[in-house]
C-alpha cells in the first residue's frame, strides 16, 4: 500500500467509525483527529469520493532555487559512474571536478531522477549498460558485483531457464506420535518455481538423493530437458567426500553441478526458505488442525494434493512467473532450456545428453 493509499484508508476509517458509533466526537478521539478534520473529510468524500481524500501538497517548487542544468547533468552522470557513493561523498568528489553542490542538493537531484538509493542507481547503471553496451569502470564492476552478492543473500539468485538451477533443502515439519520426527525434502526449480516435496522420518544423504531420483529427475527427463545445477546448504545430507557420500556421488553420476550456500548464511537459499514459510502457513498449520495423522503416508497424501494445487492452480509472484502458475511458467519457458541445449550440443558435438 502506497503512502497516499494509507492516508485515504485512515480518513475512510474515521468516517466509517463515526457512522458505526453514531458519535463523531468519540470517533475523532479514538483515531486522533479533530472534529473540524472529520467534517472536512466528510465533505470531500461526499463531493469527490475516495480520490478527493488524498493528501494534496500546498507547496509549489521554487524553480529559481534549482541548480544549473549542467550541474544537474553532472550529478546524474556521477550517480551512474559511482553508484555505490552516497550523497556526502558524491558532493565531495564533484567539488574536485569543479562542480559545487551540497550533499542535500545531490539528494534533491537524485530524487528528481529516481536515483536516491544504491539499488535504484544500480538499476539505472544496468539499464544504461544494456542500452549502450558501455565498457564498465572498475568502480562500476565492483558495485554490480556487490549487488549480485546481496541479491544472492536474499534469495535473488541468477537463473535463466528451467533446469538451469534447482534449489534443495531440508525442512523439519514436527513430530507425529507413534512415528517420530518428520522431515521434508524440498526441491524447487528456481526459474519456474515448480516445487517437489517428500516426507521422511530422517535426514541424511540417502533421502536427499531419493527425492531427486524418485521425482525430480524423472520430471525433467519427461520434458526432455536436463537439470544442470543444484543449490543446497552445507548440511551433512548434502555435503561430504564424493566417494563416500551418496548425494555427492549421485550428482556426479548424473553430471549435475553442486553449488553450496555461503558458510553460516542459510538465507542464500532464500527460494526454499520462502517456500517453507508458504507451506507452513498454507498447508501444515491447517492440516494438523483438521486431521490427526497416524503415519507418513497419510500426511504425504494430503501434501501431494496441496502440491498439485500449488504447482497447477496457485498463481505465483516470482520474478519469471508474472502472476502465472509455476507449471504454466514451466511450460511457457521450456523452449528456453531446449534452445540452450541445442546451442551447447552444436558447440560440443561429441557430448551427448544422457537418455534413460
Amino acid at each position: 500500500m502506497s503512502h497516499h493509499d494509507k492516508i485515504i484508508a485512515n480518513k475512510l476509517s474515521l468516517l466509517k467509525l463515526a457512522e458505526e458509533l453514531g458519535n463523531v466526537s468519540q470517533a475523532c478521539k479514538v483515531l486522533g483527529y479533530s472534529r473540524d478534520s472529520f467534517y472536512r473529510f466528510k465533505q470531500l468524500y461526499e463531493e469527490g469520493g475516495e480520490t478527493a481524500l488524498q493528501e494534496i501538497s500546498r507547496k509549489k517548487p521554487l524553480l529559481a532555487n534549482r541548480v544549473d542544468a549542467e550541474v544537474e547533468k553532472a550529478v546524474v552522470a556521477f550517480a551512474i559512474e559511482y553508484p555505490a557513493y552516497g550523497q556526502q561523498r558524491a558532493s565531495n568528489e564533484l567539488k574536485k571536478r569543479g562542480v559545487f553542490v551540497s550533499p542535500s542538493g545531490v539528494r534533491s537531484i537524485w530524487l528528481r531522477h529516481d536515483l536516491e538509493n544504491f539499488k535504484k542507481r544500480l538499476k539505472a547503471l544496468e539499464a544504461k549498460v544494456a542500452q549502450e553496451s558501455l565498457i564498465l569502470t572498475e568502480s562500476q564492476v565492483q558495485a554490480l558485483e556487490k549487488a549480485k552478492q546481496e541479491k544472492e543473500a536474499h534469495g535473488e539468485i541468477e537463473t535463466y531457464h528451467p533446469g538451469y538451477l534447482g534449489a534443495q533443502d531440508t525442512y523439519y515439519v514436527g513430530t507425529i506420535k507413534g512415528v517420530g520426527k518428520i522431515y521434508q525434502q524440498t526441491f524447487i526449480d528456481t526459474y519456474a518455481k515448480v516445487a517437489f516435496a517428500k516426507l521422511y522420518d530422517r535426514k541424511n544423504a540417502l533421502v536427499a538423493t531419493h527425492l531427486l531420483n524418485d521425482q525430480v529427475l524423472p520430471f525433467y527427463e519427461q520434458h526432455d530437458i536436463k537439470l544442470l545445477r543444484v543449490l543446497t546448504d552445507r548440511g551433512t545430507e548434502y555435503c561430504g567426500k564424493r566417494e563416500h557420500h551418496e548425494y555427492e556421488l549421485y550428482l556426479t553420476i548424473e553430471d549435475i553441478d553442486h553449488t553450496k550456500t555461503k558458510a553460516r548464511s542459510p538465507q542464500t537459499n532464500g527460494i526454499c526458505e520462502r517456500f517453507h514459510r508458504t507451506i507452513q502457513d498454507e498447508f501444515y498449520a491447517v492440516a494438523f488442525r483438521k486431521r490427526i495423522y497416524n503415519n507418513l503416508e497419510e500426511l504425504q497424501e494430503d501434501l501431494n494434493k496441496w502440491l498439485d494445487e500449488y504447482n497447477l492452480n496457485r498463481t505465483h509472484q516470482g520474478k519469471y512467473c508474472y502472476g502465472k502458475t509455476p507449471m504454466r511458467t514451466w511450460l511457457d519457458s521450456l523452449h528456453l532450456a531446449k534452445i540452450k541445449m541445442i546451442s551447447f550440443s552444436e558447440v560440443n558435438p561429441n557430448l551427448q545428453t544422457k537418455s534413460t
